[in-house]
């Protein structure tokens, strides 16, 4: 519950500065469409350049700490834009450094935050508690615009980013009131060897060993494997389109910049709607089967976003947008329970890193690639191009053994007690991230 409230104003807060970052480039500093693109491939480059190693050093330390750091570090970073924009020094050059800064800080965040939920709830939860934070993350995409664009009109699209830094001040607080224990980590995991000549080879060695494992793990399953080329496929040509969204609002659909915020907001409404009805569906459809049907039978829809015009023409961009977040919830949840699931926890962090390196590694290509056909071929027939391209992505996963599947299988060694453990005592403890098998007989902190 503390992590859930934490993130539930976090995100509020991170949805008030995905509205008011590009507000601030486009109305306040006046930037063209490649600079808007190369600000939004700036805020995801830290994915595609630390993500991976990431993984091993969240896998090293303690979560909630890394986390905690993290916090306290985007709080700062996010608090320097209105602050300078106060003093009337505010340049691209200053947002492009805060868009990186602030990704670097939530590659480690998110990594640690995706191993940290297994800590919290026991196996058979972890589909109800990602879906959870999922809804909460697409409510705070309606409320967070909403209240963004209203902050945006009374002190301008700089000032409003205050929020944001104000929300990473309550995540770091409820993160702190977190007395669950993490498991120890042992002497290996912590990265120590032996002193001697051979110490620095040895851990270099070590390093790329724990780097390749992450990888290793997610190649060698074929629907992991699949589920991955799938989101990374989504997120190249999403992001496309994420790129251009307040440039397309403002310039093409001459929405003010005031009312942004609600435009956003509406159509964030299907993300809230998806993770409500996550939990339902997959008991319905299926959990492993709902991955493939959510992408291939919801994913046209988005083709409404290009089609939209001004005036009253613009609720198609509400109701495409709606329709692929709908869509897109219900492939986060259903796809991140799965790695969770199959994943023995010593390497969920490096198995979401590297996860995480590839898929969104594709983001900055895609913010960049937007702005560069933008400029090109015009801002419409790139969102089409986009919209085209995050439905293909669907026929990675239709095309693979989830088709087969109605259900996520238990992994054998979710069903096996550890080795030397009494039948009946705490079975498993990696199977729930650290916690007992049964959900009586949760870890005291």
């Amino acid at each position: 519950m503390l992590l859930w409230g934490g993130q539930t104003v976090s995100e509020l807060g991170s949805a008030v500065t995905v509205l008011a970052l590009p507000l601030t480039a486009v109305v306040v500093l006046h930037a063209s469409t490649l600079q808007v693109g190369v600000l939004s491939a700036t805020a995801t480059a830290a994915f595609l350049v630390i993500a991976l190693p990431a993984g091993a050093v969240v896998d090293r330390l303690a979560k909630r700490g890394l986390m905690l750091m993290c916090d306290a570090a985007r709080m700062l970073i996010i608090g320097s834009v209105p602050l300078a924009a106060a003093l009337g020094v505010l340049t691209m050059a200053q947002l492009y450094v805060v868009a990186l800064a602030t990704g670097v800080a939530t590659v480690f965040f998110d990594v640690a935050y995706m191993s940290y939920l297994p800590l919290l709830v026991p196996p058979d939860q972890l589909a109800d508690g990602n879906g959870k934070l999922q809804t909460t993350a697409q409510a705070s995409m309606v409320a967070g615009p909403g209240l963004g664009g209203a902050l945006v009109g009374l002190f301008g699209a700089a000032g409003a980013m205050a929020a944001d830094a104000v929300s990473y001040l309550v995540s770091l607080s409820s993160l702190l009131l977190i007395r669950t224990a993490e498991p120890a980590r042992g002497r290996a995991a912590r990265g120590g060897v032996e002193a001697g000549p051979g110490r620095d080879l040895a851990r270099g060695r070590r390093w790329r060993r724990e780097l390749g494992a992450g990888l290793a793990f997610v190649f060698r399953d074929p629907i992991l494997r699949k589920i991955t080329a799938c989101t990374g496929t989504a997120n190249l040509f999403g992001s496309m389109i994420l790129a251009l969204q307040i440039i397309f609002l403002v310039r093409v659909l001459h929405v003010r910049p005031a009312y942004t915020g609600l435009i956003v907001a509406l159509a964030g409404l299907g993300g809230v709607a998806g993770g409500a009805a996550s939990g339902p569906l997959s008991r319905w459809i299926g959990s492993a089967r709902i991955i493939w049907v959510s992408v291939i039978g919801l994913g046209p829809a988005a083709l409404l976003i290009p089609l939209a015009q001004p005036g009253p023409g613009v609720l198609l961009y509400v109701a495409g947008w709606a329709s692929y977040a709908f869509s897109g919830v219900l492939y986060n949840v259903a796809q991140v329970s799965y790695r969770q699931a199959v994943c023995p926890p010593e390497l969920l962090g490096r198995m979401n890193a590297a996860v995480r390196w590839i898929v969104w590694g594709t983001l900055p290509l895609g913010g960049l690639l937007g702005g560069i056909l933008g400029s090109a071929l015009g801002i419409r027939p790139t969102l089409w191009v986009g919209a085209v391209g995050t439905w293909a992505a669907g026929l990675w996963v239709f095309f693979s053994p989830l088709r087969g599947m109605r259900d996520v299988p238990v992994a054998a060694w979710r069903r096996l007690p550890p080795a030397g453990a009494a039948a009946g005592g705490e079975g498993p403890a990696a199977a729930g991230g650290g916690r007992p098998r049964s959900p009586a007989k949760r870890r005291n902190g």
